[in-house]
């Protein structure tokens, strides 16, 4: 399969949010405290358009979108930043994607981060064995408080070492 990975377009707002939602919905996490209930889950092309904070999708050739990831400022840290929405259809897991999302996000997290946070879910496993190869240890405190108080596993990753 044959796919780009480019920065999230006005376009691709609702495709982005189906992948998401439909992958909160095969693992049990459609509902609030995920990003389930995030309000801005069908603005990212909106949202992340600063610096520090961008949103990029795979499209396979004939235009769909095949999953995503982002990076965003991590409220109330300094020099912390966290992946979000790291989510891709079933059909395309273990073919590479998701490794290409990931090494393009941590590289621009380099730029502006010192340390990457995430939240996940414990049932989540194989996503969990994917961030640890990316050098993601689980803590467990919470370095911020965020909306998403039903993920239960926390992973951080020192950046530019």
């Amino acid at each position: 399969m044959t796919y780009i990975i480019r920065e999230i377009q006005p376009k691709d707002n609702k495709a982005i949010e189906k992948v998401i939602r439909d992958c909160l919905i095969e693992f049990g996490a459609n509902h609030e405290g995920t990003a389930w209930a995030d309000p801005d889950l069908g603005r990212f092309s909106e949202i992340y358009n600063t610096e520090g904070n961008k949103y990029w999708v795979a499209e396979a050739d004939d235009g769909i979108i095949l999953g995503g990831v982002g990076i965003g400022n991590l409220d109330g840290t300094d020099g912390i930043c966290e992946l979000q929405k790291m989510y891709c259809i079933p059909e395309v897991r273990g073919k590479g994607i998701s490794h290409k999302l990931m090494e393009i996000a941590l590289e621009y997290a380099k730029k502006y981060y010192k340390k990457c946070y995430l939240e996940t879910l414990e049932n989540m496993v194989q996503a969990q064995k994917f961030y640890q190869k990316y050098g993601f240890v689980r803590t467990y405190e919470p370095i911020v408080k965020t909306d998403h108080f039903a993920c239960d596993v926390r992973l951080v990753k020192e950046l530019n070492c």
